[in-house]
């Protein structure tokens, strides 16, 4: 599985130094957290931290002793950026990828539509118990594979094939509500090629790397909804599960910080009416209020599945200038996220 995720490069085992638990201030609680010492206004993120406040070590994080690491990549913080459907996570990366010096990665939508000519994203939403794994075991490979990349790109560089989706291409979109107005980012094809160059230098030189979701919630929330829900059988469940153990156990997949943006279900369909991916025509309410459940279960209650990094909580149903202002405000929260 190692090769066909394109892990090609050396593999070394290495001993990592344990990273203390991070710790949040109980006030928190009453509206006010402390991040590092300073206070943060009640209405900016929140910072929840994983179990390891209560002395357990991250899931992933930090206990990496034998495991398999790629040389060097443990040393670039990683950020992940969670969210339902349409919480926004396009608009959030696009902000911080025109506003510091940051690699970031986006969900591979365009691998999930074309395997070979084969569309296992669309054919998941119209029979789920028949094409469920089948998408999630490409999903888990393909998220394994951006975990372990080091070929980087900036987001307006990158380039996607013919009839691929609209967000990853040249020109990145996010069509979502009335309230939410269409955010539209071109960048010329004519850019000299020691330009390309220098943007591929910035990214591979950037000392933070984020990611639009992660391999923990492509387990957590998709194939335990799919389970939850009847639509995918025990034995299918059994076997991604497998994968995935093995996976977290015998490979070293850091995150330093998951920036959560908590967005109501109904928000979240109204974006997705408006945008009208093709795919995404048929997901009803129903579906958009499961996956907040299990987001919140997870992150928030912290009540069902291990935490791989603390939590940042931000507030997301606002329209497109309040959520830039709260970007502003949590910057420098989430890109010190190597210094937890």
């Amino acid at each position: 599985m190692l090769a066909a995720a394109g892990f090609s490069g050396k593999l070394l085992v290495r001993c990592v130094r344990t990273l203390p638990p991070y710790a949040v201030s109980p006030s928190a609680l009453c509206g006010v957290a402390y991040y590092r010492g300073k206070k943060t206004p009640a209405n900016s993120g929140t910072l929840i931290p994983s179990r390891a406040a209560s002395g357990a070590h991250y899931a992933t994080g930090e206990a990496r002793q034998g495991k398999l690491v790629r040389n060097g990549e443990d040393k670039k913080a990683v950020i992940c950026i969670e969210g339902n459907i349409a919480s926004g996570k396009t608009t959030c990366l696009e902000y911080f990828s025109k506003t510091s010096n940051i690699e970031v990665l986006t969900e591979p939508v365009s691998k999930w539509r074309n395997v070979r000519g084969h569309n296992p994203l669309g054919l998941m939403y119209q029979d789920p118990e028949r094409w469920g794994l089948t998408l999630q075991t490409y999903v888990q490979l393909s998220m394994l594979d951006r975990h372990l990349s080091t070929i980087t790109r900036p987001l307006h560089t990158k380039q996607a094939p013919k009839n691929t989706s609209r967000r990853n291409t040249t020109v990145v979109s996010a069509h979502i509500s009335a309230s939410w107005p269409t955010v539209a980012l071109e960048h010329t094809a004519k850019t000299s090629a020691a330009s390309q160059e220098a943007r591929m230098h910035c990214a591979c030189s950037a000392p933070v790397r984020m990611m639009e979701r992660s391999i923990f919630s492509a387990k957590y929330i998709f194939v335990e909804n799919l389970y939850r829900s009847g639509k995918m059988p025990e034995v299918d469940f059994a076997v991604l599960s497998e994968w995935f153990d093995w996976i977290t156990t015998n490979i070293s997949i850091p995150v330093d910080l998951i920036v959560y943006l908590q967005t109501s279900p109904q928000t979240c369909h109204e974006r997705l009416k408006q945008r009208s991916r093709e795919e995404e025509k048929v997901i009803p309410l129903e579906y958009l209020e499961s996956i907040h459940q299990l987001h919140e279960d997870w992150l928030i209650k912290k009540s069902s599945s291990p935490l791989p990094a603390p939590v940042l909580v931000i507030p997301a149903d606002q329209n497109l200038q309040e959520m830039l202002h709260q970007y502003k405000e949590n910057r420098d929260k989430i890109l010190t996220a190597s210094s937890l």
